[in-house]
């Protein structure tokens, strides 16, 4: 049984024995709690981190060789609905839109996996990532807890808030890791494939996007759905901004190899609109943080995906 396995399973009673009180998901994030009137949005979405001193690669901590990064290849843009900016599942906040696309908050509430930091040329230099999330498997509650243990699609974001470019918008570094007992190391193709399925998702696509015939010319545009928020999301290809190359990308042996760079130089931006709001809500939405469910369906939920893991 692999140690995160041991760790969540150990962890899991006494934060399940509070379950009938304690709101799922991380708290809003002070970060993204800004007033759009002081956001000055430039008309591609953001302003480059680079014309600041920043980077479109993270920083990660105990890298072989030092100084690898991982590549940001999402941008959700500041002309999105102000709503969506704001890093909160009330009012069809950030939580709500990610969770329309399939990803939650970690495992119950508990970060697993090393930090990274992102410099995202807003003023404010490295900063840690505001919260990874992860792919739920269908199921809000528990299913980060599955993709902790078998892998599968993350992300962490940053917000570009500081004071010497506040778009309000959300740079995102995606990957697809693979299980715990293969310590998390990033699969083949698997940022470039990341950003892509998650793109399939946010526009709901009904086949896979196929990334090797993906350019800077590349449209998708579809709807998602969570908690009565209705989102429309129209995504724009763009190089220019990564490099094409295996050079300087963590995980570099396993991401790229036979001719194929970590990351093929694009990033996918994302300009997200609330096409409908919960009937009633005058802006107050019915997507609360929920409660975790009562104690013995979840405690016997979440046993039932360790034997299921372990099976």
């Amino acid at each position: 049984m692999p140690p995160t396995a041991v760790f969540l399973l150990l962890l899991s009673w006494p934060l399940l024995a509070s379950a009938s009180t304690y709101p799922r998901g991380h708290p809003p994030s002070p970060l993204l709690r800004r007033d759009s009137n002081s956001r000055s949005v430039p008309p591609q979405g953001f302003y480059d981190p680079r014309s600041h001193g920043g980077s479109f690669l993270t920083q990660v901590n105990d890298t072989f060789p030092p100084g690898l990064g991982e590549p940001i290849n999402v941008i959700l843009l500041g002309s999105s609905d102000s709503a969506v900016l704001v890093d909160q599942q009330q009012d069809g906040g950030l939580r709500n839109y990610y969770l329309s696309l399939g990803f939650a908050g970690e495992c119950l509430g508990q970060h697993a996996g090393g930090d990274q930091e992102a410099n995202v040329g807003d003023g404010r230099g490295y900063q840690n990532e505001t919260a990874v999330m992860r792919w739920d498997y269908g199921n809000p509650t528990l299913g980060t807890c599955q993709e902790t243990i078998e892998g599968g699609n993350h992300f962490r974001y940053w917000p570009q808030t500081g004071g010497e470019a506040n778009s309000g918008a959300i740079f995102m570094a995606l990957s697809y890791e693979l299980p715990d007992a293969l310590q998390h190391d990033i699969i083949f193709n698997g940022y470039n494939l990341a950003r892509d399925w998650l793109v399939g998702n946010a526009t709901a696509q009904s086949s896979i996007i196929p990334t090797a015939n993906v350019t800077n010319t590349t449209t998708y545009s579809g709807q998602t759905s969570f908690g009565g928020y209705v989102y429309q999301t129209d995504v724009q290809y763009v190089s220019g901004f990564l490099s094409n190359t295996s050079d300087g990308i963590n995980h570099f042996a396993s991401v790229g190899a036979n001719g194929t760079s970590a990351t093929d130089g694009l990033v996918a931006l994302l300009n997200v609109k609330i096409l409908t709001s919960p009937q009633g809500s005058s802006k107050k939405s019915s997507a609360q943080p929920s409660a975790w469910p009562p104690l013995l369906p979840s405690l016997v939920a979440f046993l039932a995906l360790f034997a299921s893991i372990l099976a």
